[in-house]
């Protein structure tokens, strides 16, 4: 995927950024965002009212959210249109969260309701999509309901819950509070049960998550490995380069060389690289690398796996980068089976 460039805007005297374009190459997007839903009510907003709202207007639907005598119909009528209003434009998300709109809005993830709850949780994610928000929403209190919302009944609170968390993940302090408030348990299970969707944000955000060390720890004894790797064997599935992108970050750790390596990895990645497509051979290869290097046992597992014909193959038909990397196995490889003839 092609990235682009955050687009700057300037609204009421004030430049923000739009992060709803791709900030981050293949994991920059989530299935989920700019979540309008596809939940059937009678309401629908028209497209003149999916403009910017006078402030008073935003202030009444965030009474009506607040308000413990408007029925339930209200409520779920006020946070839908916030939430298709956080869907249109830059310029709305900055006035939906200057109005006040964010804690109750976070309040409704809590709720009973599945209706209110998966509005609550999409709003979020629309409003988290203006980089000015994210840190807003972060100690206005939203991360632990997110985390018990990757846990919904709800399949749609779910997915957009994981994919909220992943636009909330832009520093190393906000990753470590979102896995220290138990999040990749739940998004590891999206990966083992949801739908393609579901797994696309889960993956997505714990590709994000697993930047620091201690996620990366948390991730490998919360059983990554497992789905990792079965996404992967699928070499014509749709996760591969994710699924491997992913793999080399909790790799990077010596738990996750042997997870990985327990779970069975080296034949996998062995395979990846003799059937996958290039940048599937090339991401393969660099996970390999990672496992084996320093290892003798583990180079000795990758030879008895037949890892040396197909890397000679990258070698000779690939970038320049996978080239490298296959040309760095091969010599080790290579040189341990000399060593052991000798």
């Amino acid at each position: 995927m092609e990235t682009e460039n955050p687009v700057t805007y300037r609204y009421m005297r004030r430049n923000f950024n739009d992060s709803a374009g791709d900030p981050g190459g293949a994991f920059s997007d989530c299935s989920s965002s700019c979540a309008g839903g596809t939940t059937t009510l009678h309401h629908r907003l028209t497209p003149s009212s999916a403009t910017i709202y006078s402030d008073e207007s935003l202030r009444s639907l965030i009474s009506d959210l607040e308000s413990p005598s408007v029925t339930i119909d209200t409520q779920r009528h006020a946070a839908m249109e916030l939430r298709l209003l956080a869907k249109h434009s830059p310029e709305n998300r900055f006035q939906i969260a200057g109005a006040g709109a964010v804690v109750p809005l976070i309040s409704l993830i809590s709720s009973p309701d599945s209706l209110l709850q998966e509005h609550g949780v999409t709003a979020i994610l629309n409003l988290s999509l203006l980089d000015e928000n994210k840190d807003l929403i972060a100690a206005a209190g939203a991360i632990k309901p997110l985390v018990r919302a990757l846990r919904s009944p709800s399949l749609a609170a779910r997915e957009n819950a994981a994919c909220a968390l992943f636009r909330l993940s832009h520093s190393d302090a906000l990753k470590a509070t979102i896995a220290r408030s138990g999040a990749i348990p739940p998004l590891i299970s999206l990966l083992e049960s949801g739908r393609l969707r579901a797994k696309k944000d889960a993956i997505t955000a714990l590709y994000a998550l697993c930047s620091i060390s201690e996620n990366k720890i948390r991730a490998v004894e919360a059983g990554i490995m497992k789905p990792l790797l079965e996404m992967m064997a699928e070499t014509d599935g749709e996760l591969v380069d994710k699924a491997g992108c992913v793999l080399r970050k909790v790799t990077g750790e010596e738990k996750g060389r042997v997870a990985a390596v327990s779970d069975g990895g080296i034949p996998v990645l062995v395979e990846v690289i003799e059937v996958g497509t290039q940048r599937q051979k090339e991401i393969a290869a660099a996970a390999l690398l990672q496992i084996c290097e320093g290892s003798p046992a583990y180079s000795a597992l990758a030879v008895r796996e037949g890892a040396i014909p197909p890397l000679v193959s990258l070698s000779q038909s690939s970038t320049s980068r996978a080239m490298k990397k296959a040309e760095m196995l091969i010599e080790m490889l290579r040189q341990l089976r000399t060593t052991e003839d000798c």
